[in-house]
């Protein structure tokens, strides 16, 4: 089993990135053997769509389970028809959400947690 984190960097001790369409790193986990792969976001300073983008990136990416702080509409979407599981909520470091994930202690998504283009404000004021 394969799952994708967003983050902030491009390690285990890295943070949970909040954004999932917005984040820079998916670090793909197995979380039996904690091998990992980080994958920079290269649609994350995208105009618009960057969720879409992030979402079909998830999906090239073969994983079977996306944990991240929200999702978006388009993003969820697209995640939803091809049946990835979606956890939100999650912080703290990679490391300690695979941990939660491993322990049940993450809810499955049933809906976006976010608005459309939440992502594009998030550190501006």
């Amino acid at each position: 089993m394969k799952i994708c984190v967003t983050a902030t960097g491009s390690n285990l001790e890295s943070d949970v990135d909040p954004r999932f369409g917005r984040c820079e790193y998916f670090i793909v986990v197995d979380p039996t053997t904690l091998e990992f792969k980080a994958e920079q976001n290269t649609g994350m300073s995208a105009s618009g769509g960057a969720g879409i983008q992030a979402a079909q990136k998830v999906l090239q990416l073969g994983v079977e389970a996306v944990i991240t702080g929200s999702v978006g509409p388009n993003a969820f979407q697209v995640l939803q028809a091809a049946g990835i599981k979606v956890y939100t909520g999650a912080s703290g470091n990679v490391k300690d959400a695979i941990k939660k994930f491993i322990e049940n202690k993450l809810q499955t998504t049933s809906g976006p947690t976010s608005t459309a283009h939440a992502g594009m404000r998030a550190g501006k004021r």
